[in-house]
């Protein structure tokens, strides 16, 4: 647990919340004191839907305090189980209800025998994980619930589909696009004649779980969810998974030819005819996707070359960098994750990509090595966008966490063919909108504005002295900002307070030596 203004993860209880929520007729149960339950908030204004479970709070208050939770948590499970009659009931405290240490599993267990509900207690440390560990983990506890029961009653069917098929697991609810992701995974998989057992955990229903063993492998488009399940249905009943996400046009094509090694790897012992899915890639790498010709273009030929910084979560950061690096021919001096439970993956993935690996949950931190880096765009998430703004370094967005304008009312995948062509935009355009102040100086905009000076630093020390405000306001704004951070760094060096047009220029002499 972490006190902190800000967090690029929430804490344990939204991440199995919103699996819950993903769910159908799953009801989640909040063990929280007021002020810990603004899930239903923060997911009806972010993904604009009125149609979905809200989470229930069960108010820890002086009353509880002093008497003990187990008589209004059992009432509450009990009362939502005759209201709402759901399939699942999970109960979770919060990180704050857990400091009282009660034995919630205990109230489950004594809730479960009156219910005509399944309840269970969402079995998670909240002071060790976050939000994100929490969801993959609770998603297998469901999971692993119910096929677990259905062993013990004997009803699990053995046989699978007649024809490939596949499970797309860790499509859920406050998603980084996860719809439109979803979207253009059924297409594609429409495309290729394999049809979809299920899809968790959104929009699934936990009864049908027991057939998920039924698909010939899993899809796991982010490793942040649904990796955890994928490792146990391959333990417990041998099903292959594929966990590459399909971003990008060199990991799309490996995707698809993973793909097709496990149908052609289970035809064998089927009646079902071997597959070859390299005139689709060729097809639609050509004519779909519009990133392989961009690349190639003048357009992007111009970014050659550029700085960049790439931070976010591991799928899409290391996804991210290696399609700036390998298929447009743009440096990445530095890229991070904020998932340091996955930091070892994220380095292998990375290396030779990149000139430098940051792992860190630290914002701070991450404003720093901007700053110090100076890059000409930044990719990371809405805290970088606030940090690019106040460097005037432009910023894409491209990973979570989320915020209401990563809901977009138009199709915008990041996966598959189509998302090539939304990367691939988002980059160029990351780049243009950035020379546009430099286009206000060449034709006389509206750049009016008084020079502020902004850095990510808390050291505000330094005194421009009219001359060299004026000097300043002389040079062309695109490059300005760098130069106003160059003389600082300099002058904070040479420990001088006061800077002088003689100070400007000897910063400029001591950078070109």
């Amino acid at each position: 647990m972490k006190l902190a203004y800000w967090m690029y993860a929430g804490p344990a209880h939204i991440g199995t919340l919103r699996v819950a929520s993903s769910f159908k007729n799953v009801h989640a149960i909040m063990h929280a004191p007021l002020g810990d339950d603004y899930f239903n908030v923060m997911r009806s204004m972010l993904e604009r839907e009125r149609d979905f479970t809200a989470a229930t709070a069960s108010i820890v208050d002086r009353h509880v305090l002093a008497r003990g939770s187990q008589e209004r948590v059992v009432d509450n499970i009990l009362r939502k189980d005759k209201e709402e009659h759901p399939d699942l009931i999970i109960l979770t405290p919060t990180c704050t209800s857990s400091i009282l240490q009660e034995d919630l599993q205990n109230f489950v267990n004594r809730a479960s025998i009156i219910s005509d509900s399944d309840v269970i207690f969402a079995d998670v440390d909240h002071y060790q994980v976050n939000e994100i560990q929490a969801a993959d983990r609770t998603l297998e506890q469901v999971v692993r619930y119910y096929l677990d029961r259905c062993h013990r009653q004997e009803k699990w069917d053995q046989f699978l589909t007649n024809v490939p098929s596949v499970n797309i697991i860790g499509i859920f609810t406050l998603g980084f696009h996860n719809q439109h992701d979803c979207r253009e995974l059924r297409r594609l998989l429409r495309d290729l004649d394999i049809e979809i057992n299920q899809i968790i955990p959104e929009g699934g229903s936990v009864e049908d779980l027991q057939n998920l063993p039924k698909a010939w492998f899993n899809l796991i488009p982010y490793r942040e969810v649904g990796l955890m399940t994928a490792v146990y249905l391959n333990k417990e009943y041998g099903m292959p998974y594929i966990s590459i996400a399909p971003m990008g046009a060199v990991d799309m094509a490996e995707w698809i030819r993973q793909i097709q090694k496990n149908v052609n790897t289970l035809t064998l012992s089927s009646s079902n005819k071997r597959v070859d899915y390299e005139p689709y890639i060729d097809g639609q790498t050509r004519f779909v996707s519009q990133a392989a010709w961009f690349s190639r273009s003048i357009d992007c030929q111009n970014l050659t070359g550029k700085e960049t910084v790439v931070f976010g979560d591991t799928t899409h950061a290391a996804s991210i960098t290696k399609i700036l690096v390998r298929e447009m021919g743009i440096r990445v001096s530095c890229a991070g994750t904020y998932c340091k439970h996955d930091a070892e993956w994220f380095k292998e993935q990375i290396q030779g990509f990149c000139d430098e690996i940051l792992i860190t949950d630290d914002h701070a931190e991450v404003g720093d090595m901007i700053a110090h880096t100076e890059p000409s765009a930044i990719f990371g998430t809405q805290m970088e966008r606030h940090i690019g703004k106040r460097l005037d370094i432009p910023c894409g967005v491209i990973s979570a966490p989320v915020h209401i304008q990563n809901f977009p009312l138009g199709y915008r995948p990041f996966l598959g063919y189509e998302g090539t062509n939304q990367i691939a935009d988002l980059i160029y355009n990351s780049f243009a909108l950035g020379m546009e102040d430099h286009l206000l100086e060449i034709f006389g905009g509206h750049d009016t504005k008084e020079i502020i000076s902004k850095s990510i630093s808390t050291d505000i020390g330094l005194i421009w002295n009219p001359e060299s405000r004026l000097e300043l306001s002389k040079i062309p704004r695109f490059a300005r900002e760098k130069v106003e951070r160059n003389t600082e760094k300099f002058a904070r060096q040479k420990g001088i307070e006061t800077i002088t047009v003689e100070v400007m220029y000897a910063a400029k002499e001591a950078l070109n030596t």
